[in-house]
């Protein structure tokens, strides 16, 4: 007989160009282990200011050197996450994405799952372009959605609603890290380490 898991809440504040979400979705799911986790995916747009075309990271205007010291960090937690990263070397905007995967939420929660992941190993490991309409189409039907499902999460008004409660949210709490965790009664900047992950969740229930 199985033994029941205790059931863990948790909100996250994530965006799929955020390369450290990636980081931090893989910690989460370590958890999955101890917990059966309830996860508020708060979607949120991190630089609306970049083209849906693609541009190099540069246009990010991060100092090099804070870049470079970023990405090696970036790279060490990859290793330690047996995830395979790519050079992170360009950026897209994430408004479309974001769209597609809160809309797939009211598809099915396995559907929303398959194109979540899809969406980081699109992006960080196959370096395509998440803000292209065909690219996204081609991973919402690798996750189980329709052509009419893809076709109306575009136009879905409910959706992008609550894409704005979760900015305003953010802007609230004062959300200035991605991904930022709250579990239980602690809240947890970035991609911490899932030791981290693991007291804030035993704290909780």
């Amino acid at each position: 007989m199985a033994v029941s898991k205790p059931e863990l809440k948790v909100t996250v504040f994530s965006d799929y160009i955020c390369p450290f979400c990636y980081i931090g979705d893989a910690r989460l799911n370590r958890l999955r282990t101890r917990f059966e986790l309830k996860v508020n995916w708060c979607l949120l747009e991190i630089h609306p200011e970049t083209s849906a075309q693609g541009e190099p990271v540069s246009s990010l205007n991060y100092p090099a050197d804070s870049w470079k010291r970023m990405m090696a960090t970036l790279h060490r937690m990859a290793e330690e996450e047996s995830l395979s990263l790519r050079e992170h070397d360009f950026t897209t905007n994430s408004h479309s994405a974001l769209q597609l995967a809160e809309a797939s939420k009211t598809v099915d929660p396995d559907v929303f799952y398959r194109l979540h992941a899809r969406l980081f190993e699109a992006f960080f490991c196959a370096g395509s372009n998440i803000g292209d309409l065909d690219c996204l189409h081609s991973l919402a039907l690798a996750a189980g959605m329709t052509d009419a499902q893809i076709a109306s999460a575009w136009q879905d008004e409910a959706a992008g609603g609550r894409l704005q409660r979760y900015l305003k949210a953010a802007q609230e709490l004062r959300v200035q890290a991605t991904p930022t965790f709250f579990i239980g009664q602690r809240r947890l900047d970035g991609a911490v380490p899932v030791e981290q992950l693991m007291a804030a969740a035993e704290a909780a229930v």
